[in-house]
C-alpha cells in the first residue's frame, strides 16, 4: 500500500509525485493514458517565468465586440459553451476587475518567478536538457502604435515584478531571427522564459525519472476512486490500489470527478489546438504573433503553431478554425512550409474563475488533496505547486493558494 496516489499523469501530476516522492513518501501516478499525453503534450513548450500576471478578460468595449462578432483569433466561442460556463465566467469577470486582479497577480508572480528553478534540477536529473532552450519568449507586433503599448505595460511588469524584458524595435529583432521574412513594428522579448522542444516527452522523461527512483504510473480509471474508512481505492490495471492519501492532479476532467464527492467546482475551458510545419529555418526562439493569437515554436516534429483559447465544452467535437487563420497570418511573416500530417491535436487549459491553481487539502474528506487549475500555466507550474502541496501536507497548519468554503464551492 503506497503512502499516496496520484490522479493524473500531466506535468502538474508527474510533479507533484516527485515532489512527494523527494521528501519520503511512497508514490503511486494513476492516469488512463501514458505521462504527457493530454493537454501536456500539445502545448506551446513555454516554461514562462515572465507571466507574473494571469490572463484576465478584456474590459474594454472595443476587444469584447470583436470576441462576440468572432473577428478576434484570440477567443472563440460556442453558445452551448458559454451557457455551460456562465457562472465561472462572470466570476472570471468580476476578477479581472483592476484591483481584484492586482491581488490576484501578487500570488500569481510569486509562483511563475521560480518556475523556471523549480524545473531546472528536474531537467538535469531527468537527463533532459537537450530539448530545453534558454533564449525567452518573443512577443512580435505589426502595428507601431500595439508595440508601443506593449512596451509601455511591459515596463510597468518589469517595475511592479521585476520581471526583466528588451523592447525591440522591429529590424533589431528581424536581425536577431532569420526565419522572419518580413520586419515586424517591433517585439517584447521576455527574457526569463525557457522553451522545450517536445513538451510531450519532458513529462515522459520526468515520468522516468519517477519511476527510477521507486514510483510506479499505472493505466487507471479516476472514476473508480472511492474512500472506506482511513483509505482510499483506485480500480488500475495493476489491481485495486489504496493509500492514505490521494491527490486530485487531472487538470479540466478534476470537477467532473469531484462531483460526485459533492464539490461543485465552476471552472472555465479554454480550447487550444495545434499543428506542425515542414519550416527549413528553426527559430532562434518561440514568438507570439500578437495580432493574431498564436505562438510559432521550433520543436522536434517540426514548427509547432499553437492557437489562442475556444471557450467550448470540454466534449465538443473538433473546430480548428482558430488554427487555420493563425496557419494563414503566420505565413506573412514567416515561410511555413508543408503541413506535417497528423491527428487534429486539441487540449483544454483548465481556468477557474479566480485564475489561481486549486492548490492544498480539500475541506471535508480527510487525506484527499486538489492541485489543478493551472489556466494556461500547467507546463510552467508543474514542479512550483507540486513542491507546494508536498511542502504544506509534510507541515501541518499551513495554508493553501485557492481555499473552498464549507459547502464545497470555490471561495472567490
Amino acid at each position: 500500500m503506497a503512502d499516496i496516489i496520484v490522479l493524473g499523469a500531466g506535468m502538474v501530476g508527474i510533479s507533484t509525485a516527485l515532489a512527494f516522492q523527494k521528501r519520503g513518501h511512497s508514490v503511486i501516478v494513476v492516469d488512463r493514458k501514458q505521462p504527457g499525453r493530454e493537454t501536456s503534450f500539445g502545448n506551446a513548450g513555454i516554461i514562462q517565468s515572465e507571466a507574473a500576471e494571469p490572463y484576465a478578460l478584456p474590459l474594454d468595449i472595443s476587444t469584447l465586440f470583436k470576441m462576440a462578432a468572432g473577428i478576434s483569433n484570440d477567443v472563440v466561442w460556442s453558445v452551448s459553451g458559454l451557457m455551460r460556463m456562465t457562472p465561472a465566467l462572470l466570476s472570471y469577470f468580476r476578477n479581472s476587475l483592476p484591483g481584484r486582479h492586482r491581488r490576484i497577480s501578487q500570488i500569481y508572480a510569486g509562483l511563475t518567478c521560480r518556475a523556471t528553478q523549480d524545473h531546472a534540477p528536474l531537467i538535469e536529473a531527468a537527463n533532459a536538457q537537450n530539448m530545453i532552450s534558454k533564449e525567452g519568449l518573443c512577443v512580435l507586433y505589426r502595428d507601431p502604435r500595439a508595440f508601443e503599448e506593449a512596451a509601455a505595460a511591459a515596463e510597468r511588469i518589469r517595475s511592479t515584478y521585476g520581471v526583466p524584458y528588451r523592447a525591440l524595435a522591429g529590424v533589431d529583432y528581424a536581425a536577431e531571427e532569420p526565419a522572419l521574412k518580413v520586419t515586424p513594428a517591433g517585439g517584447i522579448h521576455w527574457e526569463p522564459s525557457w522553451s522545450c522542444a517536445n513538451p510531450g516527452a519532458l513529462v515522459e522523461a520526468y515520468a522516468d525519472l519517477f519511476r527510477a527512483r521507486g514510483g510506479e504510473v499505472l493505466e487507471g480509471d479516476a472514476a473508480t476512486l472511492k474512500q472506506a474508512g482511513g483509505s482510499w481505492s483506485v480500480s488500475t490495471a495493476g489491481g485495486t490500489q489504496q493509500a492514505s492519501t490521494v491527490v486530485v492532479a487531472l487538470g479540466p476532467w478534476s470537477p467532473q470527478l469531484l462531483r460526485s464527492f459533492g464539490y461543485r467546482i465552476p471552472m472555465v475551458y479554454k480550447r487550444g489546438y495545434h499543428g506542425h510545419y515542414e519550416s527549413r529555418t528553426p527559430l532562434r526562439r518561440p514568438f507570439m504573433d500578437a495580432a493574431n493569437g498564436v505562438v510559432a515554436a521550433s520543436m522536434q516534429t517540426g514548427l509547432r503553431i499553437s492557437t489562442g483559447a475556444a471557450l467550448v465544452p470540454l466534449d465538443a467535437p473538433a473546430e480548428p478554425k482558430q488554427l487555420v487563420r493563425g496557419r494563414q497570418a503566420l505565413g506573412e511573416l514567416i515561410d511555413l512550409g508543408r503541413q506535417i500530417e497528423e491527428p487534429q491535436w486539441f487540449g483544454t487549459r483548465p481556468c477557474l474563475p479566480d485564475m489561481l491553481p486549486l492548490v492544498g487539502p480539500s475541506p471535508r474528506h480527510k487525506g484527499l488533496l486538489f492541485n489543478f487549475g493551472h489556466g494556461h500555466q500547467g507546463f510552467t507550474l508543474g514542479p512550483t505547486t507540486g513542491d507546494l502541496l508536498a511542502e504544506a501536507f509534510d507541515t501541518p497548519g499551513s495554508g493553501v493558494l485557492t481555499g473552498l468554503d464549507p459547502t464545497g464551492r470555490i471561495a472567490v
